[in-house]
């Protein structure tokens, strides 16, 4: 596989997050561990029966190290999002989420070797006043004050960052291994859900198409897209194009009508993305 291929596949990821918040939105009623137990699966099992066609069985086996990091990572930063959108009005939680470019663009400063510039502080405030101007009606009370959804949607975009920036130490582990390190995030997720929640599987046809959307396209294909991108293609470019993806989801949300349109959300949207791109402004791929 070539660079440019690589590329190319890590920009499909970007393009199947673009409906990660709508096909959330329509999940409904099911609860969020439910939710991310249901999709692991759809997701784990998709990527499972592409290998097994490609008779590629032998690179599914993670090692001890991936598939840890893999719970934390994809498991835990899906959990939050779905717990986020279902508890705070969907755009807002999505654009929050959706500081995670920014903040990778931070942690790797922060890596030996990456030095923290003037411009990752400039992008990084810039960032944060995105977000204080999404919910600045809420802190002052206009907005019914901010929900538990907003607190999960930043730790979200905190633990899918740090993630990403970890995942570059396992270019070795074959991306088919995710099949294995998905189904074994449903097990957890369900062992949460049993735990925690009650079970919904009296759905309406929209929320399967939203779980099934989820697990999928927004889950499964995604999460191995991104993989390939981030070990094989132009890391550089795919930071900076993945900053469509919270203008994209969030036009999808208002088309779709799960959210309204607003003078506020769109500022919103573009500040996030002016701080990621004058933070990885004159970056390299490492």
């Amino acid at each position: 596989m070539t660079s440019r291929t690589a590329t190319l596949i890590g920009f499909c990821a970007i393009l199947l997050w673009s409906t990660l918040a709508l096909f959330t939105a329509m999940s409904g009623k099911v609860p969020p561990f439910q939710l991310v137990g249901m999709t692991f699966v759809i997701g784990g099992l998709l990527i499972l029966a592409i290998t097994a066609a490609r008779g590629e069985l032998s690179r599914i086996r993670p090692t001890a190290a991936s598939f840890a990091l893999g719970l934390y990572g994809p498991f835990g930063d899906t959990a939050l999002y779905y717990a986020a959108v279902k508890t705070a009005p969907p755009a807002e939680a999505n654009l929050i989420h959706y500081l995670w470019p920014l903040l990778i663009v931070l942690f790797a400063a922060l890596l030996p070797g990456g030095g923290l510039k003037l411009r990752h502080l400039v992008g990084a405030l810039i960032g944060l006043a995105a977000t204080a101007l999404l919910i600045s009606d809420r802190l002052t009370g206009a907005g019914g004050g901010l929900s538990l959804g907003h607190v999960l949607a930043a730790f979200g975009a905190f633990v899918w960052a740090s993630y990403s920036v970890a995942s570059r130490r396992f270019a070795d582990v074959p991306s088919e291994s995710l099949s294995v390190t998905m189904l074994g995030c449903a097990v957890a997720a369900f062992a949460c859900h049993f735990a925690f929640e009650t079970t919904q599987w009296s759905l309406s046809l929209v929320e399967w198409a939203g779980a099934l959307g989820l697990g999928l396209g927004s889950i499964g294909l995604a999460f191995v897209c991104w993989d390939i991108g981030m070990k094989r293609g132009d890391v550089a470019f795919l930071g900076v194009a993945s900053y469509a993806a919270p203008v994209l989801s969030t036009i999808i949300l208002v088309l779709t009508g799960y959210a309204p349109a607003s003078g506020l959300l769109a500022a919103s949207c573009v500040l996030i993305v002016v701080g990621a791109l004058v933070a990885s402004a004159g970056g390299k791929a490492k």
